[in-house]
């Protein structure tokens, strides 16, 4: 006597296409699991790079495009190697991701500086906006770290652009004259500076002379 399986066609197929969706589910790519093994809750594949990236973001600027691991990166967000470098390819890749949010980190500060400008106008209110991110010293490291590593071509490739389009945007957004945009990204850099010395009275005073000297 056959079994209500065998002698029903509508069931018949199921254990197949169950075994090959559990064979599948089991070659997922490495992020479905967490570094411990266990299952981790599932990400979309852009949540799972945003983190990525924000992580990156954090390492690279501490310690640099060379100096950085990725495992040290890809463990704090909980994924794989692998998965990372499916993403983005090779560690400059990603290095290069951390990059350019930074400089889209920048560019918005401004674009929401001179659309919220007063009276003191677009260029005064990028002015202090940018003041203001002193304290994202990650954000203001990874520039000098985007500099810094700029003798590789590509890396120089991609922070010219995007210096040129940070540029070019405080133009459009200010009407500022060429001294004044000098004038400007050189107190950009000066923030930059005491960000990397974690400096601060660097913007205000002199008093900062007596502190490191007596070092």
């Amino acid at each position: 006597m056959a079994t209500k399986t065998e002698s029903d066609p509508r069931r018949a197929p199921s254990e197949p296409r169950g075994a090959e969706r559990a064979s599948r589910e089991s070659r997922r790519a490495p992020s479905e699991t967490d570094r411990t093994g266990e299952h981790a809750p599932r990400q979309t594949a852009a949540a799972r790079r945003e983190a990525l990236v924000d992580a990156a973001v954090k390492h690279f600027a501490q310690t640099g495009l060379h100096g950085t691991a990725v495992s040290a990166i890809t463990d704090e967000v909980g994924i794989t190697q692998p998965y990372a470098f499916s993403l983005f390819g090779t560690k400059k890749g990603l290095f290069l991701a951390a990059v350019e949010r930074g400089f889209d980190r920048v560019e918005e500060t401004f674009r929401a500086a001179a659309a919220g400008a007063g009276e003191e106008g677009a260029f005064d209110a990028m002015k202090e906006a940018y003041g203001a991110v002193l304290g994202d010293r990650a954000g203001l490291l990874i520039q000098l770290q985007a500099y810094a590593a700029s003798g590789d071509d590509e890396v120089r490739d991609v922070v010219r652009r995007r210096y040129a389009q940070l540029y070019e945007l405080v133009r459009e957004l200010s009407g500022a004259s060429r001294d004044e945009l000098a004038q400007f990204f050189a107190a950009g850099m000066l923030l930059n500076v005491a960000a990397a010395l974690d400096l601060p009275k660097l913007l205000l005073d002199d008093t900062w002379l007596g502190d490191c000297l007596q070092v």
